[in-house]
């Protein structure tokens, strides 16, 4: 069975469409429509329903997700065992948009150097569209602030982050947060961001219902907003820490049930990839840092 068909195979699961996996794999509409058709000849049977542009796995084509993700894993296993050992490879790595710009830096630049041989290819999306595309097989493991199903993937505890309420320098939406109700407040554009779904459940306990609520595709463009007084957000310090213009805003802290939130390294029981292993290493190592306030050059806090 060709390798490169299973390959194009996850990536139109992952993403649902054919043009969608063209630009995520970086070809040609009619290579990923080819070999698709071709797998499903091998196979002798149809992997997708197509209705319009989207495209919808039948029951064979479920079936195939899962063995598919493993003979890629043994595919990369065999390789590294045929290069007597040495680390290489590459990873998949998925992460909210906070986490890579805030956490990833300095372990992944570390990871580098230690395996300069093993390529990381990092994608940032919310939280539950990480955790989605681990179990699709279209990344090997992600870092997200989501509960998972524990018989399903592996949880690795990594960073705490610490949340809190972020507007303009002297706003009075911070001093009275039951202004929100006049004002407008500004989230992330994913649905599926845990930061976003932790400000909703907050401000439904508060009985608030805000006026406005703008969506943003960054957190520097909600930092933005919140500087010329737009609107208030909820956001991760560590994420406030590594923004130019912080000064320019004001910060409310949050009652530990509403602040802390758990990030993890989550990826499929399934997959055991040694590239894999020695990445969370390096993240365990640097979240223990960050626990211990022993990194160098650079604040830390949760």
């Amino acid at each position: 069975m060709d390798l490169r068909a299973l390959e194009t195979f996850q990536a139109v699961v992952a993403t649902g469409g054919i043009g969608r996996a063209a630009a995520k794999l970086h070809r040609a509409q009619s290579s990923v429509t080819s070999r698709i058709h071709q797998l499903e000849l091998s196979l002798g049977v149809q992997l997708f329903h197509r209705e319009g542009q989207r495209l919808h796995l039948t029951a064979s084509g479920e079936a195939l997700v899962d063995y598919a993700g493993r003979m890629l894993e043994l595919a990369e296993q065999t390789r590294a065992a045929v290069r007597d050992n040495e680390a290489v490879g590459q990873l998949r790595l998925g992460a909210m948009e906070s986490v890579a710009a805030s956490r990833l830096p300095y372990p992944l630049a570390e990871f580098h150097r230690q395996h300069p041989q093993i390529a990381v290819n990092l994608q940032t999306a919310s939280s539950r569209g990480l955790v989605a595309d681990v179990q699709a097989g279209a990344l090997d493991a992600a870092i997200v602030g989501e509960s998972v199903d524990t018989t399903r993937f592996r949880s690795v505890p990594l960073y705490v982050e610490e949340l809190v309420l972020v507007a303009a320098r002297g706003s009075e939406l911070l001093r009275e947060p039951k202004q929100l109700a006049e004002g407008t407040v500004l989230v992330y554009h994913s649905e599926g961001c845990a930061y976003r779904r932790r400000l909703g459940q907050w401000l439904e306990a508060q009985h608030i219902v805000p006026a406005r609520m703008l969506e943003f595709a960054s957190y520097h463009g909600i930092f933005a907003a919140a500087a010329a007084g737009v609107g208030a957000s909820l956001v991760p310090r560590s994420v406030l820490e590594v923004f130019p213009q912080r000064d320019a805003l004001s910060v409310r802290d949050m009652p530990p049930r509403v602040a802390r939130l758990q990030t993890a390294l989550v990826m499929l029981r399934t997959r055991h990839l040694p590239v894999l292993a020695k990445l969370e290493a390096c993240l365990r190592e640097d979240a223990a840092a960050v626990r211990g306030g022993t990194r160098r050059g650079k604040r830390t806090r949760g």
